[in-house]
């Protein structure tokens, strides 16, 4: 078999990644596999290993597409604007998703994740933005956010 040029390469490891993002948003990261990612894409299980050996290594190469995607929701122009366009961000199941992957996080030990920007760039941006009141709102909104989930699961 012929070696795969580096742009091909490139093509489907974006191609993969494009894919991944789309169903950690949609069906979430828990329930994102090897075979479902195989299947909507058409390479082969062992193809996304090669190159993803390991299923957390999508959230380090995610994690700013992630990130960012959360921020946009938010609009940082004022505390009760911020509060606002979270909460308004919460009735789409694909920022509850990027929030239930953060509270998922939480505590891992897996040392491939470190962090998870989508909640700590929206909490740079907000005291740089609105200064301790803006952090506070964020932290507020956290604890909003995680109750919130827990009574979606009951």
């Amino acid at each position: 078999m012929a070696k795969r040029s580096r742009v091909e390469t490139e093509l489907t490891v974006n191609q993969i990644l494009d894919e991944a993002f789309k169903q950690i948003l949609t069906i979430g990261f828990d329930a994102m596999s090897y075979t479902t990612l195989s299947t909507a894409i058409g390479v082969s299980r062992t193809g996304i290993s090669h190159h993803f050996p390991r299923k957390t290594e999508f959230l380090v190469r995610l994690d700013q597409r992630i990130g960012e995607f959360f921020v946009e929701a938010l609009d940082f122009s004022s505390v009760a604007s911020l509060e606002l366009s979270w909460r308004k961000a919460l009735q789409h199941k694909e920022h509850k998703a990027v929030l239930k992957l953060f509270f998922s996080l939480c505590g891992t030990n897996d040392n491939s994740v470190t962090y998870f920007s989508a909640v700590n760039t929206a909490k740079k941006i907000a005291i740089t933005e609105l200064g301790d009141n803006g952090g506070k709102c964020i932290n507020q909104l956290i604890g909003y956010s995680a109750f919130l989930l827990l009574e979606s699961t009951l």
